[in-house]
């Protein structure tokens, strides 16, 4: 029997999960993703529930326990930068938080021997006709595959050229923020602070390497139209949000000029009515992101690959009674933590909504 060919976009952690599952049920795994290798940097992630049983059956359990954050919970501030209450660590480390580095690190390890990799690429077009998919590359050439899953991300390549505009499928939840690391001149050890004041918040921790504070500053927005926009425009309409606030802000601001991790984005949700179009089928983040708020992409992204691997496998490699399970299994779950990602908005500026 001819191996079914598949083609996964994007080598984060949605991705190279299912690649891994998929490879050790038989199938031939091509990943693409844009950036030119595997991507450092980023916050932490954490993980909850049955994601531990999915990066168990992925083997790398043990390993992935061992990058543990350990962190030791939030305090908030007031205006002043006063002490005025605390949240504990799970608020938002989860049950296990690890720098996102070191997941996608082990991910690609243990995919690299079996996967081929294609980095400093993406797609451009998507063409399916009754046996497979005809992708188009910005770089290699033209190719036949069985099937293709979008796991790139909100702004999800594969959606747009298969289901719809990002304008269509991106629900704003009314707040942006910029990233970035400094150094930890608070002297933060495994721990956080939070000064929500108005509209905008910030949030500074310190996890995994004690000589960097990780710095995020958000603020309201009505659209998410500033994450296309150059950074000088980004930076400048963080100066305007948190202009006049005092504390450590106006050091931040500094910092955030000189930073070379900056990061911009808004905090969308994406929502679809549904998750696969024939032979093409969305996962994590680029399906159905809950938001950084819900603290559930993680999560989502693991339980997904496994439930699209298991499906696939249960169906017999028949790719619409697979996708339709794998659809009604799945959506209560997103739908929970949704429904999560947009109470928590407001706790960081946003403005919270119904969905």
């Amino acid at each position: 029997m001819t191996a079914i060919n598949v083609l996964i976009s994007g080598a984060s952690v949605a991705g190279p999960a299912l690649a891994h599952l998929l490879h050790r049920d038989g199938y031939r795994v091509t990943v693409v993703e844009r950036a030119p290798a595997v991507r450092g940097g980023g916050y932490a992630v954490d993980f909850r529930g049955a994601a531990f049983e999915v990066l168990d059956e992925l083997g790398v359990l043990a390993e992935v326990r061992a990058h543990d954050t350990a962190m030791r919970g939030t305090a908030l501030l007031d205006e002043a930068g006063a002490e005025s209450g605390r949240l504990p660590a799970e608020a938002f480390a989860g049950e296990l938080e690890v720098p996102k580095s070191d997941v996608t690190r082990i991910l690609h390890r243990i995919t690299a021997d079996d996967v081929e990799y294609l980095f400093d690429d993406s797609i451009v077009a998507l063409t399916e006709h009754g046996g497979g998919v005809t992708v188009e590359f910005e770089k290699a050439a033209t190719r036949e595959f069985d099937l293709v899953f979008g796991a790139d991300g909100v702004y999800s390549r594969v959606r747009r050229l298969a289901f719809a505009p990002h304008e269509q499928v991106l629900h704003h939840l009314g707040m942006s923020g910029a990233g970035f690391t400094t150094g930890n001149f608070l002297g933060l050890d495994r721990e956080g602070v939070l000064q929500p004041a108005g509209n905008t918040a910030v949030y500074l921790f310190s996890a995994g390497d004690p000589e960097r504070l990780t710095v995020s500053l958000s603020f309201a927005t009505d659209s998410p139209a500033l994450d296309r926009r150059p950074r000088a425009e980004q930076q400048d309409a963080v100066r305007t949000a948190f202009a006049g606030r005092g504390w450590q802000v106006p050091r931040l601001l500094d910092a955030m000029a000189q930073a070379e991790d900056f990061y911009f984005a808004s905090t969308c949700q994406v929502q679809l009515d549904r998750w696969s179009n024939g032979r093409i089928a969305l996962l994590g983040d680029a399906g159905y992101c809950a938001a950084p708020t819900s603290g559930m992409g993680t999560s989502q992204a693991l339980l997904a690959a496994r439930s699209l691997a298991r499906n696939l496998a249960a169906a017999n490699g028949d790719h619409r009674t697979a996708f339709a399970a794998y659809e009604a299994e799945l959506r209560p779950y997103v739908a929970e933590n949704q429904a999560r990602g947009r109470e928590a908005v407001a706790l960081f500026g946003g403005q919270a909504s119904e969905g």
